[in-house]
């Protein structure tokens, strides 16, 4: 399948709505030019144009990124870090981004999600249950000195 090539203006415009529609990270936005057809030297000239129209935001991006992800889908923040790296924001606005996280929110969300899934676990007995809890919240991206406080207390219940 051959890419279609549009007009550089075209492409502007299409690009312009697409970061407009919703905050974008400067990976998706050149890959979408690039699906265009264009060369590297007009994407990376469009690209200038973006941030400098305030049309792209990396920083922007990345803090809606990571709140979103938190509050919409109980992401922690080593799934969310993890997710920023793999679109291609820089280190230090995915730091930014992190902490821009509430952290009393944050241990809110922890808790309200090993409270519930201890609670689903009902059948299991001990270690299973915490393997199995300690598991999840592995797997949603929160740190393990977070996890183990919660886990003990939860076991002493």
């Amino acid at each position: 399948m051959q890419k279609i090539r549009i007009g550089k203006e075209q492409a502007i415009q299409r690009i312009r709505h697409f970061c407009a529609y919703q905050e974008r990270a400067q990976q998706e936005v050149r890959d979408k030019l690039y699906g265009f057809g264009m060369s590297t030297v007009e994407v990376e000239e469009i690209i200038s144009d973006l941030i400098s129209d305030n049309f792209l935001n990396e920083a922007r991006f990345a803090e809606s990124f990571a709140g979103g992800h938190f509050r919409i889908k109980s992401w922690g923040k080593q799934k969310i870090k993890y997710a920023l790296q793999q679109k291609r924001v820089s280190p230090v606005n995915i730091k930014k981004a992190l902490l821009s996280i509430d952290e009393d929110a944050y241990e809110k969300a922890l808790l309200n999600l090993a409270t519930k899934k201890w609670n689903s676990l009902k059948g299991e007995r001990g270690m299973s249950r915490m393997a199995k809890t300690q598991s999840f919240l592995n797997q949603r991206g929160f740190e393990s000195n977070l996890i183990s406080p919660i886990l003990q207390a939860l076991n002493k219940k």
